[in-house]
């Protein structure tokens, strides 16, 4: 898959992994309506270059509305106006391809919940008492599925829950029909997913309007 493949993908399961409307395509990329408070919109650009960063910094006045751009945190922040600036952590983007049959068992003391809804998969691990431990979710969308909001409660990691529940996702999208995955990674989760033979394709900067 090439950056405008990847991006559209990712694109798409995003939307459907937050319950948004299906993006808007522009000129420049994707315009996708988010609607909460301190995250109106966001723009998504696959082949961003100074002109059109700048030309949406200028443009663009409504506070915490966000652009999401396939280039590095410090080529972005030459590009960008006064008004703006990135946040984030580094971001980046990640594929692989799915496996079926690469479900695991449980991990040991945990249960664990697989349900689907609105075209979302979810899979949850809990405590024997019902505490959440470690959660995420996937939203295949043809043949790429997109894996989102992969969390482990700091008092359960090291534990392999947060492997778990990526290799649950995995296959049950693969058994959805998805032959790739599609991730946008923190930090954080880098090395969860080069455990997990994920493929780094490039960087993703978050930019966002100063309120």
């Amino acid at each position: 898959m090439d950056t405008a493949s990847i991006t559209s993908a990712w694109v798409s399961g995003w939307t459907v992994s937050r319950g948004t409307e299906p993006a808007v395509v522009e000129p420049w990329g994707y315009r996708i309506h988010v609607g909460l408070p301190e995250h109106p919109f966001r723009h998504v650009l696959p082949h961003p270059d100074a002109t059109c960063v700048g030309t949406l910094c200028a443009g663009i006045t409504e506070p915490y509305a966000w652009l999401k751009v396939m280039a590095a945190p410090e080529e972005v922040a030459r590009w960008i106006t006064d008004d703006w600036t990135i946040p984030d952590d580094p971001g980046f983007m990640m594929t692989k391809k799915l496996d079926p049959a690469a479900r695991p068992a449980p991990p040991d003391g945990y249960a664990r919940t697989t349900e689907t809804k609105d075209g979302v998969i979810r899979v949850r691990i809990l405590t024997p008492d019902g505490t959440l431990a470690a959660r995420g979710q996937i939203a295949p969308t043809g043949e790429t599925a997109v894996a989102d909001q992969i969390e482990t409660d700091a008092a359960h990691r090291r534990r392999g829950l947060g492997a778990n529940v990526m290799r649950t996702l995995e296959a049950a999208a693969a058994q959805a029909g998805a032959e790739t995955g599609v991730l946008a990674a923190t930090t954080d989760g880098m090395a969860l997913y080069d455990s997990l033979d994920w493929y780094y394709r490039g960087p993703l900067t978050g930019i966002v309007r100063a309120a």
